[in-house]
């Protein structure tokens, strides 16, 4: 006997009634009342033959798991799924950047005298990366953020910073201080040698330049570090 047929999924999106799909909720209630499927169905704009857009909308929320984890995903992350081709899945790439970088926004003057307020505060940016990056925190004399740079990217070793960009940052912004950071995309926040190179020179240019080099930070995650913490602090080790 043959096996029978699958029946085609139903349509999510014609079954709604009148008004309640997702791009008439937000003309009439903003996107505020929208869920995360309906959210993403209005990025996706349209679905496949056989696979509405809300249909794909909540598969790609289940595959991810979350909205959140989805800033971690790449191209070919979203193209596995049927009805997102390299179009799409680019555009999709950009919208969750745009959410990384908007979550990288720390609040005015926030303060960061502490690896554990460091950590919290590049989390966000560091969360799911591939390469590593280096950043230079300036800082004013009550440990106050005044601003954040990226001083490289993608360059393991002890290239990845050079004392010269990180104090050319810190003198510009007139910095009381600074706190030097970089990710592990490993998520093991465990120093190698090249990181602790690094330190020793940033040590020794900050008391050429005078300007105080408070703390090291590498950005890990508390599930790959062996001590929980998620971050590894040069200051907390002794080694500042």
């Amino acid at each position: 006997m043959d096996a029978p047929a699958h029946s085609p999924q139903p349509n999510r999106l014609q079954s709604l009634a009148r008004g309640d799909k997702p791009q008439e909720r937000l003309e009439r209630l903003g996107a505020s009342a929208l869920g995360d499927t309906e959210l993403l169905a209005m990025l996706l704009r349209s679905g496949t033959r056989g696979n509405d857009v809300l249909t794909l909308a909540a598969r790609l929320l289940a595959e991810a798991g979350s909205l959140a984890a989805l800033i971690a995903w790449n191209e070919a992350d979203f193209r596995r799924l049927r009805g997102i081709g390299r179009v799409k899945a680019l555009q999709l790439v950009t919208v969750m950047e745009v959410a990384r970088r908007v979550a990288m926004e720390a609040p005015a003057r926030a303060s960061l005298g502490t690896a554990a307020e460091v950590f919290r505060h590049l989390m966000p940016v560091a969360r799911g990366l591939a390469v590593e990056k280096f950043w230079v925190l300036c800082l004013n004399r009550k440990n106050r953020l005044l601003k954040r740079v990226e001083v490289s990217s993608g360059t393991a070793g002890s290239s990845l910073a050079h004392p010269r960009e990180v104090f050319r940052e810190a003198i510009r912004e007139a910095a009381s201080a600074v706190v030097c950071a970089h990710n592990h995309p490993s998520g093991d926040p465990s120093p190698s040698a090249n990181d602790i190179a690094v330190t020793r020179l940033l040590r020794q240019a900050a008391e050429t330049v005078q300007i105080p080099l408070l703390d090291h930070v590498i950005i890990g995650t508390p599930a790959a570090d062996p001590s929980g913490a998620g971050y590894y602090s040069f200051r907390e080790a002794g080694m500042l």
